[in-house]
């Protein structure tokens, strides 16, 4: 199973999601982000043009993630480095493996990460 895990200012389209998206690897089978931007309306959208259902992550759940992408700015307001990788490792369940980093959008408003887990 993989999981795109977003993280994505509230001024993003849908557009820079799927741009992030494409830019960290495509081919997931769910997408995931916080619970307090799953329903945004530019976040419904692309989940739907791309026929996947979103995953909300509540933000106590990615509180200590170790991740490889570390950005003190997201760090000090989530206690992780990369609010992507980190809902994409969480919505994948345990022993889940990041396929990469995460990728910016060109317009640098979303960011996006895959993380597999191959067995159970």
């Amino acid at each position: 199973m993989r999981v795109a895990g977003f993280g994505f200012r509230t001024v993003t389209s849908a557009a820079a999601l799927k741009d992030a998206y494409a830019r960290a690897g495509g081919g997931a089978d769910a997408l995931a982000t916080l619970a307090e931007k799953a329903a945004a309306p530019e976040f419904a959208e692309f989940a739907a043009r791309e026929g996947l259902p979103i995953v909300a992550v509540a933000r106590e759940a990615i509180s200590g993630i170790v991740t490889p992408t570390k950005s003190d700015r997201v760090l000090d307001r989530f206690g992780t480095g990369s609010v992507a990788e980190a809902v994409a490792l969480v919505a994948s369940g345990p022993g889940a493996r990041l396929r990469g980093p995460r990728m910016k959008s060109e317009d640098g408003s979303a960011t996006a990460a895959i993380a597999e887990r191959t067995s159970g």
